[in-house]
């Protein structure tokens, strides 16, 4: 019975190993976090905006909104994107260094290239939503890519954050339904998602 149990330990093992070998683990849950408040803030900036400009967030907004409004939503959220990248280098190389694990191998590269793939067809396709100037749109479509991406990089990462891409998904479906409550599901999946997935992730593997 021991040598049984012993047997079934050193495939647990090896199984271990294997896997720790195929992906990257050192993703860090504080840029999750990081990412979440980022989001948090942009959007309380964009809400800021629209309500001082007496905007109304709903399927007409295309027709409200100006150009100087489209740039200044697009701006907040490229440095909502620029803040969340670097939180998650910084994050994930301390991580990284802490667990003596390499931070650039070809597991990184796989999942980067995994993960950005359908972020780009995704940001291309929003933009060819803003020249139709189906703005109301780009909210849920924006969910739907970012949620692929991250179900197309689970395979190469932490499992933990297919659920998270899962749940992008089924939000930004069911926002593209309710648009006029875009601005709302961009919020919580970017911000509040954000968050919980990472501190999840924190106490599970980090602690």
């Amino acid at each position: 019975m021991n040598h049984q149990q012993d047997q079934l330990e050193t495939l647990h093992e090896i199984r271990n190993i294997m896997d720790r070998s195929s992906r990257f683990i050192s993703l860090s849950g504080l840029s999750g976090i990081a990412a979440g408040v980022s989001a948090l803030i942009g959007a309380a900036v964009v809400k800021w905006y629209l309500v001082s400009n007496n905007i109304a967030y709903t399927e007409n907004a295309a027709i409200a909104l100006t150009r100087e409004a489209v740039m200044f939503i697009l701006a907040v959220a490229g440095l909502v994107f620029i803040l969340a990248l670097c939180s998650a280098t910084y994050f994930t190389a301390r991580n990284a260094r802490k667990s003596n694990h390499r931070v650039w191998d070809s597991k990184t590269e796989r999942m980067l290239v995994n993960l950005f793939i359908p972020l780009a067809a995704g940001g291309i396709f929003c933009g060819v939503l803003i020249y139709h100037e189906l703005l109301y749109l780009v909210a849920p479509v924006m969910l739907i890519f970012y949620g692929c991406a991250l179900l197309n990089a689970s395979k190469y990462t932490l499992s933990d954050i297919r659920y998270l891409g899962i749940l992008e998904i089924a939000l930004g479906l069911v926002a593209s339904f309710f648009v006029g409550y875009g601005l709302l599901a961009w919020t919580l999946g970017f911000g509040v998602l954000h968050i919980v997935y990472g501190t999840l992730v924190y106490f599970k593997y980090e602690r």
